[in-house]
């Protein structure tokens, strides 16, 4: 790799970083190229993305940005999860890890703040970002829907009222 791949690869992972929400580093060794395509998959499926890193570049991307101190993490054959929503990427590479002992989760951050490996998992079972709209909306329609019945209850009683007195004068 020349020095202008280099510097393209550095800026790629600058912007990368500063797109982010989160970074997960992971330690992988012995992935199948199966393996690995299912995770990019999952990952993409996601919105988030699955990068094998140099070490040495990765350290130099990470000067300057938010994610400066997680520098220490990047020793042995490492990669990146990141996203724009702060748990997907988490989610999904401690799912996988459970599932394949050949990816560990060593460590991350979120928002600039360095997070261990429990850290990480914790992060990983908080709801994304969608469920938590989903979960929103529902909250937001269950009083409407209330309202609506509490409204029409006194019409439809006043109308049953209505049809009992014609009744009884028929």
């Amino acid at each position: 790799m020349n020095r202008n791949e280099k510097a393209e690869l550095i800026e790629t992972l600058q912007s990368t970083l500063s797109e982010a929400a989160s970074v997960v580093v992971t330690h992988q060794t012995g992935l199948t190229v199966a393996e690995s395509s299912d995770l990019r998959g999952r990952m993409r499926e996601a919105g988030a993305g699955f990068k094998v890193t140099k070490n040495r570049l990765t350290k130099i991307a990470l000067q300057g940005t938010k994610y400066e101190d997680i520098s220490d993490l990047f020793t042995g054959p490492t990669a990146i999860g990141t996203s724009a929503d702060p748990v997907s990427a988490a989610k999904v590479l401690v799912n996988f890890a459970k599932e394949n002992d050949k990816l560990t989760v060593i460590g991350g951050s979120l928002d600039g703040k360095v997070l261990d490996k429990a850290g990480v998992e914790a992060l990983a079972k908080l709801p994304s970002l969608d469920e938590l709209r989903a979960k929103l909306v529902g909250l937001l329609n269950a009083p409407a829907t209330q309202v609506a019945r509490v409204t029409q209850a006194p019409a439809a009683k006043l109308a049953r009222v209505i049809q009992a007195r014609a009744d009884q004068l028929q």
